[in-house]
């Protein structure tokens, strides 16, 4: 796999990376200008040249990965003799820069039901850099037309119909955000409580009144969950005083709580890729 398709691959399954490019190059080096390299925890694809240039990149990388640095860093090689090294020394007597990016994960958002609601959380979300997975049991609930709507934006998209949305939460990776607004409220229930079988969501969000959310809260710690872990759940999901029922009011609210909290665990959608215009 190339160091393309790996940082691709890695955004995806949720591992943060480090991209390192060869910037600029002074006498002689192993590699040219705009070699490219890339580190994650679990592997690295590419090379800026190998021996102590490459170990010392790799080295700093994975400490940027292990403080959770978010800012680029420009680092310098010499490549002779007289320089200090602890990889091995390089002899082709240059001197190299190397740009190293951190470039953090794609956010996922799971949205569970895609009523009128579902659907206006699903459309705001779709024009975020993020992994975005629409679940509903039902078929035909989305239009051919919202569909394709959903799809112009930068946001990877899953569907998925399952036989009990709950299902769904397997295929999702640690830190996901979860919105849970189904058209059932057994199904609003059942996944609430397989949520709470499995720690590690980013944030779990329920729409509903304070009613509802007193008589799930009750049956939920009857089920055997904590109360602390039952009080991770958001319901009412949203930010406070935005007032209004209007499907998209409500929407505009949950993404804007989503954001709020991504921007405090650090993982902010990055800017999307603006498509030239044509004509």
């Amino acid at each position: 796999m190339d160091w393309i398709r790996a940082l691709d691959t890695l955004r995806d399954q949720g591992h943060p990376a480090v991209l390192v490019t060869l910037t600029d190059v002074h006498g002689h080096a192993p590699r040219d200008p705009g070699a490219k390299l890339v580190v994650s925890a679990i592997g690295r694809w590419g090379s800026v040249g190998g021996g102590n240039l490459e170990a010392g990149a790799v080295a700093r990388a994975e400490a940027m990965l292990r403080e959770g640095l978010t800012r680029p860093e420009f680092l310098e090689f010499g490549l002779n003799e007289h320089v200090p090294t602890v990889h091995g020394r390089q002899c082709c007597g240059g001197r190299v820069q190397l740009l190293l990016e951190p470039v953090p994960v794609r956010p996922t958002v799971a949205v569970f039901g895609l009523g009128h609601v579902g659907y206006e959380v699903a459309r705001i979300v779709s024009r975020l850099d993020v992994q975005l997975h629409l679940v509903d049991t039902r078929s035909g609930v989305l239009t051919a037309e919202q569909e394709a709507d959903l799809r112009t934006g930068p946001a990877r998209i899953w569907r998925h119909q399952p036989l009990v949305p709950e299902a769904v939460l397997e295929l999702l990776p640690a830190g996901s955000h979860l919105v849970v607004l189904t058209h059932d409220h057994a199904e609003d229930m059942a996944i609430c409580d397989a949520v709470l079988r499995r720690p590690g969501w980013g944030s779990v969000g329920l729409i509903g009144s304070t009613a509802k959310w007193a008589r799930f809260r009750m049956r939920l710690q009857q089920a055997g969950h904590p109360a602390v872990a039952v009080d991770r759940i958001r319901c009412p999901m949203g930010l406070p005083g935005i007032e209004g029922k209007a499907p998209a009011v409500i929407a505009i609210s949950v993404v804007a709580e989503l954001a709020r909290t991504w921007v405090a665990a650090g993982v902010e959608p990055s800017e999307p890729v603006r498509r030239p215009s044509v004509g």
